[in-house]
């Protein structure tokens, strides 16, 4: 989902800095919020863990390009169901720029449309997830299609973003419009692996509850809301 070096140039990449702003103020607020929870040293760890995940999966995880992009199996609604959205938020974040400061300079100027892209296909996640799932079910009693629509939430907005990036810096012409739809169609991939990735994991969560109910793990992951 990184988006290539020259796609957006100019003054238009400033829109990139505000976008940035508004997606990670929301995801402080997501943090500030597990922090009064949690205090300080699990938000730290969880954030930690997050932030270790967000790189393997941009730089360990086969990823390929197509079209306008490249496809990651950028898992965020499993970092948000393992860890809670404030941390989810800080690891994607925090990932992106330790991937770009060690290992692809080349994106760095692009770093805050890639980062508006993941805060605001997680927002998306952590605002859907309020309305689908009921207060009192914790996520290791998620159903399919449940996981299926957060699954769908953040992929579905990874795609419009790299989309609405690339008609900004490129236009609609013919040839943007099919490197647009194939990106797009790439992803269905990552769409229908996500959600069985996700369903194992709070399996397997739910299995060891006794090593998953610590300070590293969201307190929702066992428990209903508070």
């Amino acid at each position: 989902m990184h988006i290539e070096p020259g796609v957006v140039q100019g003054a238009k990449i400033f829109l990139s800095y505000a976008t940035a702003a508004g997606a990670g103020a929301y995801a402080l607020k997501l943090a500030g919020d597990t922090l009064r929870e949690t205090g300080a040293g699990a938000t730290a760890l969880r954030a930690a863990a997050s932030t270790a995940l967000t790189f393997c999966f941009f730089e360990v995880l086969p990823h390929y390009p197509v079209g306008v992009s490249e496809v990651h199996l950028i898992l965020g609604s499993t970092l948000l169901l393992l860890f809670g959205a404030g941390p989810a938020a800080i690891g994607l974040a925090l990932g992106l720029l330790v991937q770009g400061l060690f290992f692809a300079p080349g994106d760095l100027p692009q770093y805050a449309m890639n980062v508006t892209t993941l805060l605001a296909s997680l927002i998306a996640v952590h605002l859907l997830g309020r309305r689908i799932i009921a207060p009192h079910t914790p996520y290791v009693d998620l159903k399919y299609r449940q996981v299926l629509a957060l699954s769908f939430a953040f992929q579905g907005s990874v795609v419009a973003w790299v989309g609405f990036w690339a008609l900004y810096g490129q236009g609609a012409d013919a040839e943007n419009l099919a490197a647009i739809g194939a990106f797009g169609g790439a992803y269905i991939l990552v769409v229908l692996l996500e959600p069985l990735i996700d369903l194992g994991v709070l399996a397997a969560a739910k299995a060891l509850r006794g090593l998953t109910s610590g300070p590293l793990f969201a307190h929702r992951l066992h428990n209903p809301a508070a």
